[in-house]
């Protein structure tokens, strides 16, 4: 007895189903990247994993198995000719789903899915330099932020020390200095 299978169905029948993935799969690997809902989406990743993973075989016996989703003889050469040995460092995670919000017309949660081409070891790199900058950046702002009050509050201790050891005379006079400054300034 033929059970649906797990996840949301499209199309309504199985066949349509899987035409329409057969479709989104084709469009990924000709285009490098898709738009499409986050549904979709997530049901075309495990068919594009699969396919790529056939492809990074590359022999005869995977190339007809491809070319029964994909119709299409070019895309399949872009796969086996393109894709395949961009992603052959990779052990699996051929492909990346970005959200990118809800589409305007009907508020459809939308996705874009694209095949992760960059080498291993460059993603590696990008996550050691994304994850150290980041970190040193939100902590420099804070750091700066604590170190310009204790500044302001040592410059403003030094003028009361050197008042305390000048003489009372001196700092009555300084003080009568400022008041009569800042009566010019208002009437001015």
């Amino acid at each position: 007895m033929p059970k649906p299978t797990k996840g949301p169905r499209f199309g309504g029948s199985p066949a349509h189903q899987r035409i329409i993935l057969a479709n989104l799969a084709t469009q990924l690997f000709q285009h490098g990247k898709i738009t499409t809902t986050e549904a979709k989406a997530k049901r075309v990743q495990p068919l594009a994993d699969r396919l790529i993973s056939k492809a990074k075989r590359g022999d005869l016996h995977n190339r007809r198995l491809v070319l029964q989703t994909v119709k299409d003889p070019a895309v399949v050469r872009i796969l086996f000719n393109d894709i395949a040995p961009a992603v052959a460092e990779r052990e699996g995670g051929y492909t990346r789903i970005t959200k990118i919000g809800p589409r305007k017309g009907d508020n459809a949660p939308m996705a874009v899915i694209e095949v992760i081409t960059e080498s291993v070891e460059d993603s590696r790199k990008a996550k050691a330099k994304g994850a150290g900058k980041p970190v040193a950046k939100k902590a420099e702002p804070k750091a700066a932020a604590k170190k310009a009050p204790a500044k302001k509050a040592a410059v403003e201790e030094a003028p009361a020390e050197v008042v305390e050891e000048t003489p009372a005379e001196v700092v009555e006079e300084t003080a009568a200095e400022v008041v009569a400054e800042e009566a010019k300034d208002e009437q001015a």
